[in-house]
């Protein structure tokens, strides 16, 4: 699956999923290393945490120092707001930005190849959009953009993959138990915009692409989730952020610079703030990652930034 195509899926991942439990304390061996980062200046902190919005039973528990953190921290900020994440008013806005509006239905514009292969995942996955309270014939009712996520959702699941189980489910579940304020950086409607934005063809691409990579199975979807449980910031930034841009250069731009670039006055009036608290950011990871992301346009700046990692090897892989 081209990774720009994985991307767009946790992000509506984040819109659809709801608040996982919280696991319990056990042995940490061969817990994810974090992609975290301490950004400070004279008086506080943010902590940056890199999330992946669907995992397995396997990536708990967390690292300690997520735990530590969490624990320093006496307010988390995510990308919309959890009480708003959790809310069926969100996914009902979401469906209602992809229906269509013409009266047609989806397979009227899509090549004849494209609509054979749409049909023949459709019918090997029936059971699975199920799951989703998703039929074939609900799904010719949107746009393209929709039923490619919701083919990458599908593949992602079959991976083993779950947004219940996702980051920002689990630490915003602990802070409402811990107490701690939660909020968020964007509304979800914002971030429907972001996807509903795609022109016409970005959007018959798409939807070919999760059709051509469905049936390639889960191996780019396994080295994904493998780099970020690995802590692999510049693998992730490789295979991610750089394919993305190219392929999908508007699309990029939209839900990624053009969102950090927003973010950033935000965080900047969190560590500019009176007084001595700390926040824990918990955003997707490729928000985090290169040039374009939060942590480089933070340290361009001038704020003192490190990469929290007890776990890794060398010095020099700790930026």
């Amino acid at each position: 699956m081209p990774r720009s195509l994985i991307r767009s899926a946790l992000a509506v991942a984040a819109l659809v999923a709801f608040a996982g439990g919280v696991h319990a304390d056990a042995a940490r061996d061969g817990a994810p290393v974090p992609l975290l980062w301490k950004v400070s200046d004279d008086d506080n902190s943010l902590y940056l945490l890199g999330s992946f919005h669907l995992l397995k039973p396997g990536d708990y528990p967390l690292s300690r120092d997520v735990d530590a953190a969490f624990a320093d921290a006496e307010t988390l900020v995510f990308e919309i707001p959890p009480e708003e994440l959790g809310s069926p008013a969100l996914g009902m806005q979401m469906g209602q930005a992809a229906l269509r509006t013409d009266g047609t239905q989806l397979d009227s514009e899509l090549p004849d190849d494209t609509k054979q292969a749409l049909a023949a995942w459709l019918q090997a996955n029936e059971a699975d959009l199920q799951k989703l309270q998703l039929t074939p014939q609900v799904l010719q009712l949107f746009e393209p953009w929709f039923v490619a996520l919701m083919v990458s959702i599908v593949e992602m699941g079959k991976a083993g993959l779950d947004p219940t189980l996702g980051l920002d489910a689990n630490l915003a579940q602990k802070a409402s138990q811990a107490g701690k304020p939660t909020s968020g950086l964007e509304t979800g409607a914002e971030q429907v915009a972001f996807l509903d934005g795609m022109d016409r063809t970005e959007q018959l691409q798409f939807l070919q692409e999760a059709l051509k990579s469905a049936d390639e199975g889960s191996a780019e979807i396994e080295k994904l989730h493998a780099a970020w449980r690995a802590g692999d910031a510049g693998l992730m930034w490789d295979e991610m952020a750089v394919e993305m841009r190219k392929q999908f250069p508007k699309l990029y731009r939209r839900i990624n610079v053009e969102r950090n670039d927003a973010w950033v006055p935000k965080l900047e009036a969190k560590l500019q703030a009176p007084g001595t608290d700390d926040t824990l950011v918990v955003v997707g990871a490729l928000h985090l990652l290169g040039e374009d992301g939060v942590v480089e346009k933070l340290r361009a700046k001038g704020y003192e930034v490190e990469r929290i990692c007890s776990a890794c090897a060398a010095a020099g892989a700790v930026r």
